[in-house]
Formats: C-alpha cells, structure tokens, sequence
C-alpha cells in the first residue's frame, strides 16, 4: 500500500487502533507509511502493543496508549504520551466506536443507549477536549467518524444514528468554537467499510466502501490540502447518496 500523503515531521494520534483489519488500524497504518509519527490508542492493551510493534516492523515511529476513552483521565495520557515522546501533536482521529445496538427503539434499553453514547460521542468529545491546547500549539486539526447513519437514518438503528448525528454536530460546533486558535475539525462519514467483521455480517454482495477509500478521506482532511476546510462533515460512501 502506497499513499500520495506526506506528515514528515507530524505527530499524529489515531484512537480505535487495537482490532487488526478495522478502521482504526488501517489509518493509523496510513499515517505512518505517510511519515507521521502514530501514538496507537485503544481500550485493549495487549492488542495495541501488537499494533505498535507491526508499525515498528516497518520502520514507523509509533508509542501505544491503552485505556478506556470515555474516562477523561486516558484522553489526557493519549495527549501526554505524544508531548512526552515526539513534543508535539498535530492531529487527532476519533476511530473508536461503533455499533452495539441494533434493533426496534422500544426493545432498546437505557443502557444500550448510554454504551451507544460513550463509545461513539463521549469519547470523541473527552479526546477532542483534551487534545485542544496541543493542537492549538501546533495549528493542528481533528478528524472525526460520523456516519451515514446520521444522514440517512434506518430503521433498527435508532440509538446509533443519534450517537454519530452528536459526533456530527460535535464537530461542527467544535470547528466554529476552535478556528480562532488555529483548530480545524472536520469528520468523515462513510457507509459499510468492507472489514472483516463487515464481511461475516453482511456477506460479499452488500454494498461496501473500501479501506483505501477511508483512509484517503482521513488523510485529505488532515492534510495541509485541505486548510481552508472546517466543519465539514464528508461522506464517503463509495457511490450510494
């Protein structure tokens, strides 16, 4: 896998990085072939060490932060982790989350909705807050993983579709609050990622939008390309509107 993308000199904090073949992975991995200097966060220790040691391999600088990132205290050791070894943070990319609940509202408890809510907006929101005066230092920038959930809301999906809708207006209140100190946060929204688990799920005929085609959004917003570009929240669907 090559990449047109250059983050020389870049200190780039990817969270959601443990699963191997998963969305968090594949960015992380990205970054890296792209120069960037990868601190890997995930809630799984064990596999996140692996990941680190998979980007060391190929000569990628890479640090691991391990805890759950709906505890604020872990967003600040990510954003420690980063100063402490490369003394800079250039861009954040909320990965984490995903979808637990599926199925009619009414068969949905309280506590699908609070897990739903952590994993997919509380996270972003306590990583966002604690990676504010860094990025500001830096002149740096966030992604964000909406959905199309968000967008195109479907049924059983509920308690999902209103997690990634909050990802989505976090983002755009965040770019409005952070561009005067040089922040920019935007979010991509992509539909099905052919992943493994997508895969077994989903069989090999549903409509799927590839790795590559994710990690290239993610990598555009981050980019110095896209500088004029705050609070966009850009689909990636492969096709399907």
């Amino acid at each position: 896998m090559t990449t047109p993308w250059v983050f020389s000199g870049k200190t780039v904090l990817v969270t959601g990085v443990g699963r191997s073949g998963q969305i968090g992975h594949a960015v992380a991995l990205a970054f890296g072939r792209a120069g960037a200097k990868i601190v890997a966060v995930d809630r799984n220790a064990v596999a996140v060490a692996e990941r680190v040691r998979e980007f060391e391999s190929e000569g990628i600088a890479a640090r691991p932060a391990a805890g759950d990132l709906s505890e604020p205290d872990v967003a600040a050791l990510a954003v420690e982790t980063a100063l402490k070894h490369y003394g800079q943070l250039d861009a954040v990319v909320n990965v984490a989350g995903g979808l637990t609940t599926y199925g009619p509202v009414g068969q949905s408890g309280t506590a699908d909705f609070d897990r739903e809510i952590a994993i997919n907006l509380k996270t972003a929101f306590l990583m966002s807050r604690a990676a504010v005066p860094a990025l500001a230092a830096s002149r740096g920038n966030i992604v964000n993983f909406a959905s199309v959930a968000y967008y195109r809301p479907a049924g059983q999906l509920a308690v999902y579709s209103a997690a990634k809708a909050g990802v989505a207006a976090l983002t755009q209140a965040l770019a409005v609050e952070l561009w005067p100190e040089g922040i920019r946060v935007n979010a991509v929204a992509p539909g099905m990622v052919r992943t493994p688990e997508n895969l077994a799920a989903a069989g090999a005929s549903a409509h799927y939008v590839e790795m590559r085609q994710i990690f290239d959004a993610v990598l555009f917003l981050a980019s110095n390309l896209s500088d004029g570009i705050t609070g966009h929240i850009l689909p990636v669907t492969n096709g399907v509107l």
